[in-house]
């Protein structure tokens, strides 16, 4: 399997895009700013996008590649998610107000898009690869995903703060190959980290020294204009782990 990395900053400017993973060819795990990187022929080439939750900053591409690539596709795209933020995404985004409701377009029975649940713990088997919902802690329903393949898994937090669920859940897994999680404030910061509920280096180090296994680590969804000095804090805090940020168009392939 091979993830392709559209975008993983926290925030935009200098050529930085927002959270959007390319995995293989056919699939989006969010739908940030990084979306806007494909060409016309690569989006419609997505069949299926993986939603970790419903902030601006991971979803925002997801209707404008219905409306740029939706006639040009014999089927819909299918929108995996929490039924929360499936939800959330009816409510405020789709709903006629602030972008059309492509569930309806060109009509109820030949949409451009379907919704599809999927509760926290369940998966989706899509030819070989399977996509595992796992908890997480942020300030709307969230979650990570487990990317399973016949070599192992990756897997992706989403925005997290600390999380004994999630710890529980990576210290189960045999097969953890690649750990992308993230971490958005400097330890200065900390107290703006704990009201948006992301990592800063000092929450992450505490649980990676819970983590039992030692996949390679990737840092993703830095702030811009932050990211050396949350790189360094991580190293100082955490020198017995190889911590390495996520960079766009990097390839990481199990």
């Amino acid at each position: 399997m091979k993830l392709t990395v559209l975008g993983c900053s926290g925030g935009i400017g200098s050529g930085r895009h927002t959270t959007c993973y390319l995995i293989d060819d056919d699939i989006l795990v969010d739908a940030g700013t990084g979306i806007t990187r494909l060409s016309l022929e690569q989006l419609a080439n997505i069949d299926h996008i993986f939603l970790t939750h419903s902030h601006l900053d991971h979803v925002l591409g997801l209707p404008l590649l219905l409306d740029a690539v939706g006639d040009r596709r014999g089927m819909p795209v299918t929108v995996h998610a929490l039924p929360e933020t499936l939800e959330i995404l009816s409510d405020h985004l789709f709903n006629w107000r602030l972008w059309p409701d492509f569930r309806e377009i060109p009509d109820v029975s030949n949409p451009w898009v379907k919704f599809s649940p999927l509760p926290l713990g369940s998966s989706v088997d899509l030819g070989g690869r399977a996509f595992t919902t796992l908890p997480a802690h942020h300030v709307v329903p969230a979650c990570g995903y487990r990317i399973t393949g016949e070599s192992g898994s990756l897997v992706f937090t989403g925005d997290t703060t600390s999380s004994d669920a999630l710890m529980h859940a990576l210290n189960d897994m045999s097969d953890l190959h690649d750990l992308i999680i993230e971490t958005s404030f400097e330890n200065e910061l900390r107290d703006i980290a704990v009201a948006s509920q992301h990592h800063w280096p000092d929450s992450l180090a505490h649980e990676l020294k819970r983590l039992k296994s030692q996949p390679g680590i990737w840092i993703t969804h830095l702030k811009p204009g932050n990211e050396d000095a949350i790189v360094a804090e991580l190293k100082q805090r955490i020198p017995d782990r190889d911590i390495r940020p996520l960079v766009q168009d990097q390839i990481i392939e199990w």
